[in-house]
């Protein structure tokens, strides 16, 4: 590696409510379970309806905007997004339309990936979000890390929680605590991608 500079994986979210955020910070944990590995945790701007009027480059709280320099800088990403009627978020896909020349660079090929949801109900479409947010992600030439069903919180989980990726029920007032299995989840998801991404930069190493 050509910096002391521990890797880092890359958590990119948007969140309307502040469940994404925390699951973005649960999964947070879980990558710096990992000896040597830190999470970078950054949102992205929201999308104005007004064209005349722009983002401020900062946002006032909370984690940094994401930039294409964040997405060439990290060992491995993972995004995530609120459930928008079974889709991401346009703040999301926005920013993510906008990796092309990350695209054209090759930066993303090989590395670890994943992503995790939340949504107001049970059947608020997190799987399909899940799948959404899978499909870039292929495209920049990533490799996709699930949640297996080794972590046995998948077969008993009554909650959020799936083998695509992490996720919480929120409820329809947004309200809901995070239940044990989907906390165990969440850090099991970060640990994962991370412990994919050391294996990898060793090998280069070698």
């Amino acid at each position: 590696m050509t910096t002391n500079n521990p890797p880092e994986i890359l958590i990119l979210f948007d969140s309307k409510h502040g469940a994404t955020a925390e699951l973005a910070s649960l999964i947070s944990r879980g990558v710096e379970s990992i000896n040597g590995m830190q999470a970078r945790i950054r949102t992205v701007a929201p999308v104005s309806t007004v064209i005349e009027v722009s983002q401020d480059e900062i946002p006032e709280q909370g984690p940094l905007y994401a930039t294409l320099e964040d997405l060439k800088e990290c060992a491995g990403v993972i995004i995530g997004s609120p459930s928008y009627f079974g889709n991401m978020s346009a703040s999301l896909k926005y920013f993510i339309d906008s990796t092309t020349p990350v695209w054209l660079s090759g930066a993303l090929i090989n590395k670890p990936a994943a992503v995790f949801t939340s949504s107001s109900s049970y059947h608020g479409g997190q799987e399909s979000v899940l799948l959404s947010m899978m499909q870039p992600l292929l495209h920049h030439g990533m490799l996709l890390v699930g949640i297996p069903y080794s972590e046995t919180e998948l077969n008993t989980t009554t909650t959020g929680g799936t083998p695509y990726g992490a996720s919480h029920i929120t409820g329809l007032n947004h309200d809901l605590p995070f239940s044990d299995d989907e906390k165990i989840l969440a850090k099991a998801l970060g640990k994962r991608v991370a412990k994919v991404a050391l294996a990898q930069l060793n090998a280069k190493l070698i």
